[in-house]
């Protein structure tokens, strides 16, 4: 806030949002209170009609791992619990990374409280610290540098505790089920001709149940727990409750049987193997989530450990990382990785940039370029004063953005997240429905199913259908079954297990989405818009020409000298330029450059530097003013009688608005713009006259990207139109359009900085999905109004910012990368929901008909959830070089 008006701006925004009692913004303090009711606005509601009126409210993000989680209703009950925390904004649980990520006001919530929180709801937080962000209005925080780190090593800790206690109790189950798996082998091979129905004296059904108790209760115990606190603590039935009831029931039923209560067979086997199965599940599933993050780990541990400081009087020290502080001078030998991110200051060598990148390629590093923490210097001693440190660095930053846009998913998740929300009540509703139905018609219901061209049922059908078992035992079986082939987390895994590799792979190609949403929409491109400066051409202009007129309107010839009129001696007249005697090409650039000094544009910088490069002495101009989209005037200081004089240096329109005729320029700037220079217009105002007139051009000059050209042509390809925004005049632009393979009719020319977004939403009006690329200050409006905005990241902060995807290469090449990516990950998630719905959608009807054993649905139900992660495993091997091709080698 600037002003007492800021503050009135805020408190009519939020008066606005219904729910709002009273809205106070105090500009004296920079803070603001809001009375509201929760139950008709939400925080996130309010700081998002902040953030609308112009304005940031202080926040922090924090990334919390949450342990005990087994389908994707944990996640919705854990995200629940943590948005009715007071203070918090908004919060997003990832199921696949195990973790949450946090907005909150830091003024009315604490770490502490999002952890009591989770623990109400009946998981366990990972303590130990976790890496946050801050934002607000000024940018400012809580960065969470030193936790980040500790967090971290809690996190992996905490994986690795859980893939060893599954793999304990697989063991444990898997050692006590074996002898019960000989018994059922005995049983359905062998009609029990090789066990006796006596071992030690003991009646072989209690053998079983002395073997099945032990798995029941030591690998029950965490589901019954699971169970409890869904239904009771948060009211909802997940994946643990369907595993309770079928485990339970073959148990409980096996006990009543052996116990003589009811009559029917043992079932204790069938209880043990569904925990066994499951369990060695949740073992896999726990793996194939540490492999799925292995990538982020791996680009973490690349981090160095130690920096070698330069002090002034020259004295090298070797401390740890964190002790490093912006300003340090670092030396960095051939061979080992840059400690932070920062200038080189002394020095010149090849780096390896190809962890941040993804260019195998050396970037050759000297005195003033920037270098990438944790980069691999190649072959030179490099002296680099550090810019970025801590949580700061790209590094950070890279594995932040990842971590960011895996929770945030992707919209085709909605269709999952409702299906969840009713899955397991609708599955447990069908298999009491089922179990019932067969109790009461067990012969018509099984003479339906024999005239299907299926297998056998289970048992042979109940017995009065002339199968082995009474009609109460099958109509448990199928209760059993039916609850148990039911897969929720196949479903809750599909989208946050692809997302999570699509964007490491996007991450490892050195392009970052900003969320899986933007992953989503980026495929859906059919438009691409590129800025041109910096973004299809190098964006480092270069004095190619200068042009002088003399007094006609006529060019002067190469190397000519300012014109005289005839008769006139040395002796310079009245009428006679000032600065007859210089060259008139020198003067135009004197002049030019001069003006021109107090610009910072890209332009400017070339007059000035091509000027100095020439011998030309630039002095520095008076009254300079910037005229956006048309140029710059400013006064020049001349040696001549006439005094300073008013020098306008810009296109035609300028030279027009202030009385000058640009007429005589016209065949030279035509030329000049069609060779695709940048052609500027020079004219001079004497003091204490109104009567300027045209002195001269100067051209500048961008290089076109190598890998412009190719970009063009590979979107080209995937059917997408390809258009050019530029403030440069229509000549210019059609020819560097025409360079890289641009139609030219999709060239926008001479759009004023402030008139990109409103070409982009015009654009857009014609119904197209368009992707802006851009990367100046000036891009950020339209990235942030286009389909999808694209940052170049050498581009600038405020563009990355206002972008939805950041690429970290200088290359146009990576725009299609990107929406290969993002094509091949919703492909991928597809892939998983079918398999997912498909799954379900066949093997509940086959449970329900009694066609499947328990025990044989307990396995289903595992290797689903399996199967299901190593689908999106498989897809780590993509290269987003060439389109994804849905059945090319497994992918």
């Amino acid at each position: 806030m600037s002003c007492a008006n800021c503050s009135a701006t805020i408190e009519d925004a939020l008066d606005d949002l219904g729910g709002v009692a009273s809205a106070n913004a105090n500009y004296a303090t920079d803070e603001g209170s809001v009375e509201y009711d929760p139950e008709e606005v939400s925080l996130a509601e309010i700081y998002s009609a902040i953030e609308s009126a112009g304005y940031g409210a202080v926040s922090e993000t924090v990334s919390v791992a949450i342990t005990d989680m087994s389908c994707a209703n944990c996640a919705e009950a854990n995200a629940e619990a943590l948005e009715s925390t007071p203070g918090v904004i908004s919060a997003d649980v990832n199921y696949a990374t195990d973790e949450a990520q946090v907005r909150y006001n830091p003024a009315d919530a604490s770490l502490g409280d999002l952890y009591d929180a989770i623990e109400s709801a009946g998981y366990s937080p990972v303590r130990g610290g976790s890496g946050s962000s801050g934002e607000g209005g000024d940018g400012e925080g809580g960065d969470g540098a030193g936790t980040g780190d500790a967090g971290q090593d809690a996190r992996d800790a905490a994986r690795e505790e859980e893939i060893r206690k599954q793999l304990r109790l697989t063991l444990f189950g898997a050692v006590l089920s074996v002898p019960l798996l000989a018994f059922m082998a005995d049983h359905l091979l062998f009609a029990g001709e090789i066990f006796p129905d006596r071992v030690f004296g003991v009646r072989i059904g209690w053998v079983q149940f002395l073997l099945a108790t032990p798995v029941q209760i030591v690998l029950g115990r965490p589901f019954y727990r699971n169970s409890y606190k869904a239904l009771v603590t948060n009211g909802r039935a997940n994946m643990d409750v369907l595993i309770a009831l079928g485990s339970t029931t073959a148990y409980v039923y096996s006990v009543a049987a052996l116990s003589g209560v009811i009559a029917g067979s043992l079932y204790f086997d069938t209880a043990a193997f569904i925990l066994v199965f499951i369990t060695l599940g949740n073992y896999l599933e726990a793996r194939s989530k540490g492999q799925a993050g292995e990538a982020l780990r791996k680009l973490l541990e690349m981090e160095a450990d130690q920096a070698t400081l330069v002090d002034e009087d020259g004295t090298e020290r070797e401390v740890p990382l964190d002790e490093v502080e912006v300003g340090d001078r670092m030396k960095v030998r051939p061979g080992e990785k840059i400690p932070t991110d920062g200038v080189v200051v002394d020095g010149q060598s090849a780096v390896d940039e190809s962890m941040v990148t993804g260019e195998s390629v050396p970037v050759e590093k000297e005195a003033g370029d920037e270098v990438v923490g944790s980069t691999v210097n190649e072959n030179g001693v490099l002296v680099v004063e550090a810019t970025k440190v801590g949580a700061d660095t790209a590094l950070k930053q890279i594995v932040r953005t990842v971590k960011e846009a895996q929770s945030r998913q992707p919209d085709i998740q909605n269709l999952a997240d409702r299906i969840s929300a009713y899955f397991v009540p609708a599955v447990i509703v069908n298999a009491l429905l089922w179990g019932l139905v067969w109790f009461f018609f067990p012969e018509a219901l099984a003479g339906f199913v024999d005239a299907l061209p299926l297998w056998e049922q289970v048992a042979g059908g109940p017995a009065p259908a002339g199968g082995a078992i009474t009609v109460s035992e099958f109509a448990i079986v199928v209760f059993a079954s039916s609850v148990l082939i039911a897969c929720p987390c196949a479903l809750g895994l599909a989208t946050p297990a692809a997302t999570m590799v699509g964007t490491t792979i996007g991450a490892k190609h050195g392009v970052l989405f900003k969320g899986g949403d933007v992953l989503e929409r980026a495929k859906d491109v059919d438009t691409v818009v590129f800025d041109k400066t910096g973004t299809l051409t190098e964006g480092e202009m270069e004095l190619t020409d200068v042009v002088a007129f003399d007094r006609d309107g006529d060019p002067v010839p190469d190397g000519g000298a300012a014109q005289r009129r005839e008769g006139d001696d040395d002796r310079p007249t009245p009428d006679a330029d000032p600065d007859a005697d210089r060259d008139a090409e020198d003067e135009v650039l004197r002049l030019a450059a001069t003006a021109e000094r107090g610009s910072e544009h890209p332009l400017a910088r070339a007059i000035v530097d091509g000027a100095e490069s020439r011998g030309i002495d630039v002095g520095s101009p008076d009254n300079f003013e910037n005229v956006p989209g048309h140029g710059v005037r400013a006064t020049v200081a001349s040696d001549g009688p006439d005094g300073d004089s008013e020098v306008l240096v810009g296109n035609r329109k300028l030279l027009r608005d202030n009385g000058i005729d640009p007429s005589p320029a016209a065949e030279e700037m035509e030329r000049l713009e069609s060779e695709g220079k940048t052609a500027m217009l020079v004219a001079r105002v004497p003091a204490g006259t109104n009567e300027g007139r045209l002195v001269g051009i100067v051209a500048d000059a961008d290089t076109v990207k190598p890998s412009a050209a190719d970009a063009v042509a590979a979107l080209r390809d995937r059917g997408i139109d390809v258009m050019m925004i530029t403030g440069d005049n229509e000549r210019t632009a059609r020819a560097v359009a025409e360079r890289v393979g641009i139609d030219p009719e999709n060239v926008r020319a001479e759009v004023l900085p402030e008139d990109k977004s409103a070409a982009v939403e015009a654009i857009q009006a014609d119904g197209r999905q368009a992707m802006m690329v851009g990367d100046g200050v000036n891009d950020a409006p339209a990235l942030a109004v286009a389909h999808v905005g694209t940052a170049i990241g050498s581009g600038t902060d405020v563009a990355i910012e206002a972008a939805d995807v950041t690429l970290m290469r200088d290359d146009p090449l990576d725009v299609a990368k990107a929406i290969r990516i993002s094509d091949a990950t919703l492909q991928k998630i597809k892939q998983n929901l079918v398999w997912a719905l498909g799954y379900n959608t066949l093997m509940i009807p086959l449970a329900s008909l009694g066609l499947l054993q328990p025990a044989l649905a307990a396995g289903a139900m595992a290797l689903s959830s399996v199967s299901v992660l190593t689908n999106s495993l498989l897809f780590r091997r993509y290269e987003p070089d060439r389109d994804y091709r849905l059945l090319g080698r497994l992918r």
